[in-house]
């Protein structure tokens, strides 16, 4: 029967155009983006199988269970069980996490974004071991998100967002609000998922302010990545090298350095004055370095 054949190839040919999309979605996405994508897919998988992923993924309330889950300590920053929970965390992550990558490398969102979930469920699972709880399993990304987001306040506290309906307000003011919430629930009996975010918190602020100074303190996680990332995808060698090349090199690098040096100045004019006092100028060069 010619009209089922068709059908059947029909649908065949959907399917791999629609992998083909997704494909090409992932491949074209920025960091931010590939996080938040792993986010809703692992969102999609806990509905279908809420329990097992919870069992498995979600970090345990007490240290005995931990210890035979141990990568729990990363997997909760993926998993959500409710729809308002991951919305408000990836809306938040999308629109700061870009944000944020105009002030800083993406292997710097990386280590941000896995340390903050790490110090967060370090935290929780110390304060449910003194405090002899035995509560819920700890999941979400808001932990990991609140890091991102106090960071990028820190660094530029009196940067301004348009919001519809309320106008501008400056993002130190957004991530006072943010983690004010955290603060409220310290409230609730199971307040295990408030002392992460407000862990997550402090170790944004933390880290931003030591690498204004100039220390990275979370170089160390940023050369675990590495190694990890070497040994599936090994960097090519070539046996030739000449001196033009090395020339070049070094050109690149002078006005990567000066190129930084501006950025710089823009952000401390920023942190005095507020963006608004950018000139157009100064604005069209920031926006254009974010988009590098």
């Amino acid at each position: 029967m010619p009209g089922i054949g068709n059908k059947t190839n029909l649908n065949a040919g959907t399917k791999v155009n629609i992998i083909n999309d997704i494909k090409q979605a992932w491949y074209k996405a920025n960091i931010v983006e590939k996080i938040i994508y792993v986010n809703v897919f692992l969102f999609l998988i806990t509905v279908l199988f809420s329990r097992f992923i919870i069992e498995y993924l979600a970090l345990p309330a007490t240290i005995d269970s931990f210890i035979f889950k141990p990568w729990t300590l990363i997997t909760y920053a993926f998993i959500h069980e409710r729809l308002f929970h991951v919305l408000s965390n990836l809306l938040i992550l999308y629109y700061i996490g870009n944000l944020f990558l105009n002030f800083y490398s993406k292997k710097q969102f990386l280590n941000f974004y896995f340390l903050g979930a790490l110090v967060g469920g370090v935290v929780f699972l110390s304060y449910n071991y003194f405090a002899s709880k035995n509560g819920a399993p700890l999941g979400g990304a808001s932990a990991a998100v609140t890091t991102i987001f106090v960071a990028l306040a820190t660094k530029i506290p009196r940067y301004s967002l348009q919001l519809r309906f309320i106008g501008s307000v400056e993002l130190w003011v957004m991530a006072a609000i943010w983690v004010a919430l955290s603060i409220l629930q310290l409230a609730n009996p199971d307040n295990g998922g408030a002392i992460a975010h407000i862990s997550g918190a402090a170790f944004g602020y933390l880290y931003s302010k030591q690498l204004d100074k100039g220390n990275d303190i979370g170089k160390w996680f940023e050369s675990i990545i590495n190694f990890f990332t070497n040994l599936v995808q090994p960097k090519k060698s070539s046996p030739l090298k000449t001196v033009h090349k090395s020339k070049s090199r070094s050109s690149k690098d002078e006005v990567t350095k000066t190129k930084q040096r501006k950025i710089d100045e823009i952000l401390d004019k920023i942190s005095k004055s507020g963006y608004e006092s950018l000139t157009q100028e100064e604005k069209d060069f920031l926006f254009r370095a974010g988009k590098k």
